[in-house]
């Protein structure tokens, strides 16, 4: 029911007055704030039946013919003001012939509307909420309520997912999308299949016993290879282990990718680490560690460093949702807000940390909602859509360069190959699930429809790509092969300026061990 009247502004207090119990703590006079507000002959009604609030209000003013553009506040908003606004209601206030308010009574729920254009109504509420009490506490002021809620454990509705393409490669969405032209769109595409043939191949050569260890990207294409595409090769990587598609893209060859993976003499690594632990000094690319989410943190000192030094630049780390647990993605967070360092989240949220799915790892709305509990700016990206990634990630570069602000991008996708060689995937999962985001939801497949609707791609264009770069696969692992192995002696350098006594102890007696037993050691490694 609505009832119209003259005031303009009991909308906070009427039903606020009708509480006995505030009327016996009030002791403030507010006479500037009541006359602002221009409540009619306000003694009178506080004297009135405090629970018939809509007759009350019905007698109290006189009807009007044209209700005004009005605005609403909620009860529960006046709940706000219990514990700080105090007011002598005995002295009676000017009557206000201003404009219209109406006042609907919904039962409990009550919704009181008045005019926000008012200025004396805007001037009026300005000084109510100077009234309103606040404790002064580090990092801001907190504002009193007298209603004891607790904030709910997880939000009925979920984060939404960022997305511009459909499966079937429509573009469903424009506001807001960065511009991918076709010259962009087509080395996008074919760093995505560089990488798709790159690890079928690998993967196969360590099922052959050529190499000792591989691990795939199958399934997650677009987010490295759209992040890559949308960051400056100034802008420092801190990779997890399943983001080689970054270093594809900024033009790390498949001969050093083959060379690392054999461990050979011309691998940056000098056979020191297993294989897939790429890492370029040239191409700003961290090398990977084995260690779960320890490069997080690192990532975030780094964008410190960049901030120091003014460079025009980020930091950007990835990790899995697996990874998310460890205590490092918690301090990283809280670092890098604190110190509102440059730095890009990029959490490849695929569901499965090895043989954990995402159910078991956190309870939590997915990721992105930590950002908000740390005080970063946060999204949740469809990670198997190449335009929405590189969307988001160029976005989050803007923030972290121009603002000096960390971003958390939360990007869903799947793992569709197994963990690594060492893991067999259909042992906790179906076959029906991984076939379904194989076949259904595959991202080169999805980005290639979006190509062949803007008429820049075709069948042949796709199967001479594909022969052209497997053959160049073959040929890499063929030349990493047949190169020698690293020296005995990388095994004690580059740790000590001088190596100390005790490991050149140790390397003597490794070579006397050698040539006593020569025939039980690799013969390709040089003595």
């Amino acid at each position: 029911m609505s009832y119209p009247s003259k005031s303009s502004c009991r909308l906070w207090w009427n039903l606020f007055v009708l509480q006995s119990r505030l009327l016996q703590r009030v002791s403030h006079n507010l006479d500037g704030a009541c006359n602002s507000l221009g409540s009619s002959n306000f003694r009178g009604f506080l004297d009135t039946k405090k629970w018939n609030f809509g007759t009350q209000w019905r007698n109290f003013g006189n009807s009007v013919t044209q209700m005004h553009a009005a605005h609403k506040v909620s009860v529960s908003s006046c709940n706000l003001v219990q514990r700080g606004i105090r007011t002598e209601v005995q002295k009676g206030v000017a009557e206000y012939s201003g404009q219209d308010v109406v006042a609907e009574d919904d039962g409990e729920n009550q919704m009181y509307q008045f005019n926000s254009k008012d200025p004396n109504v805007c001037d009026a509420m300005g000084k109510i909420k100077e009234h309103i009490q606040f404790m002064e506490f580090p990092g801001g002021k907190v504002q009193f309520t007298s209603e004891m809620n607790f904030i709910s454990e997880s939000s009925n509705k979920r984060v939404p997912c960022y997305s511009i393409l459909d499966d079937y490669g429509y573009q469903i969405a424009s506001d807001g999308v960065y511009e991918v032209n076709r010259d962009l769109a087509l080395k996008m595409y074919n760093s995505m299949v560089t990488l798709q043939v790159m690890d079928t191949i690998f993967y196969e050569a360590q099922r052959q016993g050529r190499i000792s260890f591989y691990l795939t990207s199958i399934g997650e294409e677009a987010i490295n290879i759209s992040s890559a595409a949308a960051l400056s090769t100034d802008d420092v990587i801190f990779p997890q282990y399943r983001e080689p598609g970054v270093l594809i893209w900024r033009g790390f060859t498949l001969q050093e990718f083959a060379n690392q993976c054999f461990g050979n003499s011309a691998d940056y690594g000098k056979g020191r680490q297993m294989p897939i632990h790429y890492g370029s000094n040239a191409l700003n690319y961290f090398t990977i560690s084995s260690p779960i989410a320890t490069q997080i943190p690192q990532a975030v000192g780094a964008a410190y460093s960049l901030k120091m030094d003014k460079k025009q630049a980020c930091a950007v780390t990835y990790f899995g949702d697996g990874g998310s647990s460890e205590g490092d993605v918690h301090a990283a967070l809280n670092f890098a807000a604190v110190l509102e360092a440059p730095v890009i989240f990029i959490c490849r949220n695929n569901g499965w940390a090895i043989s954990t799915p995402s159910s078991e790892q956190f309870r939590s709305d997915g990721i992105v909602v930590r950002g908000r509990a740390y005080g970063i700016r946060s999204i949740r990206v469809d990670g198997n859509d190449a335009l929405a990634m590189y969307s988001a990630v160029s976005r989050a570069r803007q923030i972290a360069v121009n603002e000096c602000k960390p971003v958390l991008i939360e990007a869903l996708t799947y793992r569709v190959g197994h963990h690594s060689t060492s893991d067999d995937s259909t042992k906790y999962r179906g076959i029906d699930e991984i076939e379904h985001w194989r076949m259904k939801r595959d991202p080169v497949s999805r980005f290639r429809k979006w190509l062949n609707r803007n008429n820049w791609w075709n069948e042949k264009d796709e199967s001479d790509l594909r022969s052209e770069i497997r053959t160049k696969v073959l040929q890499a692992i063929q030349v990493a092969e047949r190169m020698e192995k690293p020296g005995i002696e990388n095994l004690f350098s580059d740790v000590y300026d001088k190596v100390p006594l005790n490991l050149q102890e140790q390397e003597k007696q490794l070579r006397e061990t050698f040539a006593q037993h020569g025939e039980d050691y690799p013969r390709d490694v040089p003595l």
